[in-house]
């Protein structure tokens, strides 16, 4: 069977291919879900393609509906037909209201007879109708109505098109008659959180004879239409690469890490705020570019500017990569992301720029964007099973409430990470000092000792292992022995 496209990007995905041609589809969400741009854009897929397509409107007027098109920068051509169908004169005339006759026994039918009639003038091969409310209202019955979708149903089938019906449920939502009758049905839906920008998603609940992709997809609705983002699915993305262990130019952190880091893995920098998370990130982001690799960055916390500045003073150039095309930085606003956009700006990162080093500075920002933890687990649990797939090596970065003693995980993805570096704060001869660790690598074997570091213009500076003082992870540390190991100002 032939299959039409929807006309909104990534819609065409989640439904395999798009809407069979000659089939009744039911497009539903309440007022505002963008029903209207979406029915838009599958007609306009089919006008650019050379089809007569028609919209027929009971609810809207024309000039709404092409003002509407005119704020996306659309234009209807002579094979874009519209209908606006309004209610005869003779039944807003008081005067000739039936007395022995229901009124909408007369309104029901001569509202049929037009949508025969301008269908057979304008033969299109996609019709929209909107919206399936006022046929409920005039049907007034569960029987009338279903009779009515069946007849137009048995109709439109009989002349090939192609139909799209729009449902705003403000009529009954409980009615599900068309949702038996039709081929597929589509929701769209609109959430709003108690901060930031409304959320959009819709959700595919029956496809005929498809395996279209279930779940929720986000989707947002922009200048130029509707788009949407499918749900991640990272068993669908497999690309072939060597894993391999790749070094950084830091003797004693590659020996800290064991060689260095396997290609293909994720990596969780877990640590309280100010021990240098984000920074530690642009040392391997360096490493990538110098080994020739192009890199991207997704900054949740930070503003950019100080971010540039604060790598200058690493003797790291940030603006100069990104001019020179090897690193992308984006900024990102949780209160204005989707979780699905985000999927699609890595994607696109990782597809079309080649970027085999990913860096998410941090999870908590992110968290923002996804207020119930156990979906950011399984939504991160996707998306590092895709970067890991494609030969991404991923850092992540979260920050742990608290700067010594006991503290606290916001997000426990730990469990999620091939290998986990673990950065501490300490005390000793009266100075606040730094500590790191590493407590997992998965894919192979690791220095097990805690060394402090220090950030400075030349890079991270590591020292010697901590082996004269107990219980520095805990923030909390006690000298057992030598003071050996501790770094002097200048060292970094």
């Amino acid at each position: 069977m032939q299959n039409y496209s929807t006309g909104a990007a990534g819609l065409d995905e989640i439904l395999a291919g798009g809407l069979t041609a000659g089939r009744l589809f039911l497009l539903e969400g309440s007022p505002g879900a963008g029903k209207t741009t979406l029915a838009t854009q599958f007609l306009l897929a089919g006008a650019e393609a050379g089809e007569t397509v028609l919209y027929i409107t009971l609810s809207e007027t024309e000039e709404e509906l092409r003002a509407g098109a005119t704020s996306h920068g659309w234009s209807f051509g002579d094979n874009f037909k519209v209908f606006e169908l309004i209610p005869p004169e003779s039944l807003l005339d008081q005067d000739q209201q039936q007395s022995l006759l229901y009124s909408s026994d007369l309104e029901l039918g001569e509202t049929t007879k037009r949508i025969f009639e301008a269908f057979e003038q304008a033969k299109p091969t996609r019709v929209v109708l909107d919206s399936l409310s006022e046929i409920r209202l005039l049907a007034q019955s569960s029987l009338r109505y279903r009779r009515q979708i069946l007849a137009l149903k048995h109709y439109f089938a009989h002349k090939g098109a192609t139909v799209l019906m729009l449902d705003d449920l403000t009529a009954d939502v409980m009615d599900k008659t068309v949702h038996s009758v039709a081929h597929a049905v589509i929701r769209l839906e609109e959430l709003s959180p108690d901060y930031g920008a409304e959320r959009r998603r819709l959700r595919v609940l029956k496809y005929r004879g498809r395996r279209y992709r279930g779940g929720y997809h986000d989707f947002v609705i922009e200048t130029g239409g509707i788009r949407v983002f499918p749900r991640l699915v990272s068993a669908e993305h497999r690309s072939p690469f060597t894993r391999e262990t790749v070094s950084i130019d830091n003797e004693r952190l590659n020996k800290l890490l064991g060689g260095g880091l396997e290609r293909g893995a994720s990596n969780l920098i877990l640590g309280p705020a100010g021990t240098g998370k984000s920074l530690f990130t642009l040392t391997f982001i360096t490493a990538a570019i110098e080994r020739g690799e192009n890199a991207a960055m997704f900054v949740f916390d930070e503003e950019l500017g100080l971010l540039f500045e604060r790598a200058k003073g690493l003797g790291i150039d940030l603006q100069a990569m990104v001019d020179a095309e090897k690193l992308v930085v984006e900024q990102i606003d949780a209160a204005e992301l989707t979780p699905g956009e985000f999927s699609e700006r890595v994607r696109r990162c990782v597809e079309k720029y080649g970027a085999r080093t990913v860096v998410i500075d941090s999870l908590n920002g992110f968290q923002a964007a996804m207020p119930e933890e156990q979906a950011l687990v399984l939504h991160m649990h996707e998306l590092l099973q895709y970067l890991n797939r494609q030969g991404a090596t991923t850092f992540l970065t979260v920050a742990q409430h608290g700067l010594v003693g006991d503290m606290k995980t916001p997000i426990d993805v730990t469990y999620l990470a091939d290998t986990v570096i673990l950065l501490r704060y300490f005390e000793a001869l009266g100075r606040v000092r730094r500590a790191i660790s590493i407590v997992k690598k998965r894919t192979g074997s690791h220095e097990d000792t805690i060394r402090e570091y220090m950030i400075g213009s030349n890079g991270i500076t590591l020292g010697e292992p901590l082996v004269g003082f107990q219980g520095v992870l805990r923030g909390v540390p006690t000298l057992v022995g030598e003071t050996t190991g501790l770094l002097n100002k200048a060292e970094a």
